[in-house]
């Protein structure tokens, strides 16, 4: 049973972090650059976006250690100079991809929420389900998380004010080593705003 538990798991996240980065491409695409789709990349094909450390070995290792799947796939690449909107356009593509991670847990919350009046569905769809909001909610919220080279870093730099520019070289520096730090000392807080939204959306504790 937790060789099948891992193995959704698994299908879950790969299928989960596809749809983060194709949001990344397609908000870049719409916002006026074709380098995603240039390179083959606007595709919801899991073979275009699997990275083998980020996808596979990180996940096995997290679930070992700790019980729970995270992971990551390969970046999808965009071109910010390209961008319509050069002022808000770079923070639009990266929040594209948490966004879509929440509007996933959304949809499957809200279905655990409301779908126990449709009788037709099994046991096993709620299990998935389950494993889906949860999934989605560790990815969206990891990723707004202000480190490079998380989504969330992108974010904070369109907001910050030129003056405060030391600040982005700063962790655009560092980050790698800052972005460590966190995941081994502080990912664990992440843990209880992940099950508090996930209540929230699906009313059910974790």
């Amino acid at each position: 049973m937790q060789e099948i538990n891992f193995i959704f798991s698994i299908a879950v996240l790969i299928i989960s972090v596809v749809i983060h980065e194709f949001s990344h491409g397609y908000t870049a695409y719409l916002l006026g650059d074709q380098t995603a789709k240039n390179e083959g990349r606007l595709t919801l094909n899991p073979l275009k976006h699997l990275d083998i450390f980020g996808s596979f070995l990180v996940p096995f290792f997290t679930y070992l250690v700790g019980g729970f799947i995270f992971g990551w796939a390969k970046p999808v690449p965009y071109n910010p100079y390209n961008l319509k909107n050069q002022k808000w356009g770079p923070g639009m593509v990266a929040v594209a991809g948490p966004l879509s991670n929440f509007l996933v847990a959304i949809v499957f919350g809200l279905i655990i929420r409301y779908g126990s009046s449709l009788v037709f569905l099994p046991v096993s769809f709620f299990q998935i389900a389950t494993l889906i909001v949860f999934i989605n909610l560790i990815l969206g919220i990891f990723n707004l998380v202000p480190i490079p080279p998380l989504d969330g870093s992108k974010v904070l730099f369109t907001f910050l004010p030129l003056r405060w520019r030391n600040i982005e070289i700063f962790l655009e520096r560092y980050g790698f080593f800052i972005l460590i730090f966190f995941i081994f000392f502080f990912f664990q807080y992440l843990l209880p705003v992940v099950a508090f939204l996930f209540k929230l959306i699906t009313g059910a504790g974790i």
